[in-house]
C-alpha cells in the first residue's frame, strides 16, 4: 500500500531552495533579472557590484518582492584583490556559495580603434576577462571541497561576432568562453562551468542608443527584436539547477537569433 508521501510531487528540479546565488554586476540589467529570478526559484542571493548604495537598493527590492535573503556586497571585478574579499564575505555569512554568476561587464564607446587607449583597453579586458577569472579561481575549489556548484559565466555574442565598435570587448568575452571550458575541466566532475553568450538586449544601456538604426539591426534577427532583461533568466535557472546535471563546459546562445 502506498503512503501519502508517495503522492507528493518531487521537488522542481530547477528550484533554488537552500541555495545561495552570488551575482556580480547584479544591481542592475541582466544581473538584477537574474538575482531575482534566483530569488524567486527561492534562493537566497548576494547582490556584488561597483556601487554599494545601487547593490542595497535591488537587495532592498528583491526581499520585498520575493521574503529572499539578498546580501549587498560592494565588489569591483576588474579588482584582482577584491575577489578574495567578497568571497570571504559570502562564506562568512551563509557559509557556502552554490551558484556563481560572473555577470560584471563594460563596454565603453571609442571613436577610433587607433584612439583605443591603453587604459581602456586594459579596463575592459580587467572587468570582463581579469575578474572573472580570479573569482572563479577562488571561489571554484570552495564549491569542489563542498562537493558540488555551478558557475555561469555571461558572454557576448560579441566573442563570436565581433564588430568594430566593441573590439577590446569581442576579445575578452572570446578569452570568457574559453575560460568557461577550461574551468569545467578544472572543477569536474562535482562543479559545472557554463556560459550564456548573450545577445542584444534592452536594458538601461540602451537608453542611449539610436533606437532607429538599432531597429533596423534587429529587423535581422530571427525574433526581429531586442532582448527583454527577464529573458535571460530561463537560461540561468537552467544552467544553475539539477536540470542540467550534464551540462558543463557549454556555451548557450541567448540572442533572438541573430544572423
Amino acid at each position: 500500500m502506498r503512503t501519502g508521501s508517495e503522492f507528493d510531487d518531487p521537488p522542481l528540479p530547477w528550484s533554488m531552495s537552500g541555495k545561495v546565488a552570488v551575482i556580480t554586476g547584479g544591481s542592475r540589467g541582466l544581473g538584477l533579472a537574474m538575482a531575482r529570478g534566483f530569488a524567486g526559484a527561492g534562493a537566497a542571493v548576494v547582490i556584488a557590484s561597483r556601487k554599494l548604495a545601487a547593490c542595497e537598493e535591488a537587495a532592498s527590492s528583491i526581499r520585498a518582492d520575493t521574503g529572499a535573503e539578498a546580501l549587498p556586497l560592494a565588489f569591483h571585478a576588474g579588482h584582482w584583490g577584491e575577489a578574495e574579499v567578497l568571497a570571504n564575505r559570502v562564506y562568512d555569512h551563509f557559509g557556502r556559495a552554490d551558484i556563481l554568476v560572473n555577470n560584471a561587464g563594460m563596454s565603453p564607446l571609442y571613436p577610433s580603434l587607433l584612439e583605443v587607449s591603453e587604459d581602456l583597453f586594459d579596463k575592459v579586458l580587467d572587468v570582463n576577462l581579469k575578474g572573472p577569472f580570479r573569482l572563479t579561481a577562488v571561489m571554484g575549489p570552495r564549491m569542489v571541497a563542498a562537493g558540488s556548484g555551478s558557475i555561469i559565466n555571461i558572454t557576448s555574442m560579441a566573442a563570436v561576432k565581433p564588430r568594430p565598435e566593441i573590439l577590446p570587448y569581442a576579445a575578452a568575452k572570446a578569452g570568457l568562453n574559453a575560460l568557461t571550458v577550461g574551468f569545467a575541466r578544472a572543477y569536474g566532475p562535482n562543479v559545472r562551468c557554463n556560459a550564456i553568450m548573450a545577445g542584444t538586449f534592452l536594458t538601461d544601456v540602451s537608453r542611449s542608443w539610436d533606437m532607429e538604426a538599432f531597429s533596423r539591426r534587429a529587423g535581422a534577427f530571427a525574433l526581429q527584436r531586442g532582448g527583454r532583461p527577464d529573458e535571460i533568466v530561463g537560461a540561468a535557472l537552467y544552467l544553475a539547477s539539477g536540470a542540467a546535471s550534464y551540462t558543463t563546459g557549454t556555451v548557450i546562445q541567448v540572442d533572438g537569433g541573430q544572423p
